[in-house]
């Protein structure tokens, strides 16, 4: 029998993305991209919050598996001239195969180890994208051309030049991603990533492969942040290596960490919230990132676990 919280719960964030669908038909050209791309940069940040949000483990490294995505999905279509869904799968099963090889090694550590292994994961692919210029341009990067960017499928065209192909393709990755972090957290390995990130000792006693269920979840969270990247590629048609640098992976933590870590809603909202308080703030003053941090230091005091966290702990509890 389906409980009133579970209910509640999926009525929620279905709203959600209903008023995210409809918003479309009333935005602004310029908030209609805007939106589109706070999207993709919120499936990346649903990702990074299943891994530190929900297991606890705080990592450094995840513009590695952004960039997997972003490189695998550009670097095929640019070069190889491959077909959009074609790069697609490539540049998110790099990003499977990246967290799969960084989860087997950095997950024999914990703590400050393991958050310094993922720093340098990243670093070295960071590295690797300046060094092979003669693919990547290394920070100049590459403009993927309209032709890369059309393709059939099912016997329909897409255009992803074309706006509403991509606001639409940007929600239903986020859809899918909601949906896929929703159905993990509420079931049993959601509650299991809880209890090894409040006691992973007594979980382990209890006979639980704690090993196993971590790269499970390190796995699951590279590979969403992996199939961002490669949207992000090519809905915007841009690759470069600034986003294989170690501020993609603190971006991903500040929007977690300000919509509310351990929620599912918290990255998108978190996502929203950055956004606009640097656009906002970079029209009146050259100085915008002071202002933002001015503005989040107040949030972490009013809110101390985050927007979504702290209203879940003080008023809806069912919120999951």
């Amino acid at each position: 029998m389906t409980s009133p919280s579970f209910t509640k719960a999926a009525g929620l964030h279905l709203l959600v993305i209903m008023s995210l669908f409809v918003l479309q038909f009333v935005l602004p050209a310029y908030h209609h991209l805007a939106i589109a791309r706070i999207m993709v940069l919120a499936v990346f940040a649903m990702g990074y919050n299943l891994l530190f949000g929900y297991a606890g483990l705080l990592s450094l490294g995840h513009a590695l598996f952004f960039a997997a995505g972003l490189y695998g999905a550009g670097l095929t279509a640019y070069h190889l001239g491959w077909s959009v869904p074609a790069a697609f799968v490539a540049g998110t099963g790099s990003g499977f195969l990246a967290s799969l090889l960084v989860g087997l090694i950095s997950l024999r550590t914990s703590g400050v180890a393991f958050m310094i292994v993922t720093m340098m994961f990243a670093q070295v692919a960071y590295l690797a994208s300046l060094y092979f210029t003669t693919y990547t341009r290394g920070d100049e990067g590459l403009v993927m051309p309209d032709a890369a960017r059309r393709f059939e499928l099912f016997g329909a065209s897409f255009d992803l030049t074309d706006p509403t192909v991509r606001y639409n393709i940007a929600l239903a990755l986020l859809t899918l991603t909601t949906v896929v972090i929703f159905a993990i957290v509420r079931g049993t390995t959601g509650r299991t990533l809880i209890a090894i990130r409040e006691n992973e000792p007594r979980t382990l006693m209890l006979g639980y492969d704690t090993f196993r269920i971590k790269l499970k979840a390190l796995v699951i969270s590279g590979t969403l942040s992996a199939m961002a990247g490669s949207a992000y590629a090519l809905l915007f048609a841009y690759v470069g290596s600034s986003f294989a640098s170690i501020q993609y992976s603190i971006d991903a933590l500040l929007f977690t960490l300000l919509g509310g870590a351990g929620t599912v809603l918290g990255p998108l909202l978190g996502t929203v919230a950055m956004f606009y308080m640097i656009d906002i703030a970079s029209e009146y003053t050259a100085a915008y990132l002071l202002v933002t941090g001015l503005a989040l230091i107040a949030l972490v005091l009013f809110f101390p676990k985050g927007i979504v966290g702290t209203i879940r702990e003080r008023w809806v509890s069912w919120l999951p």
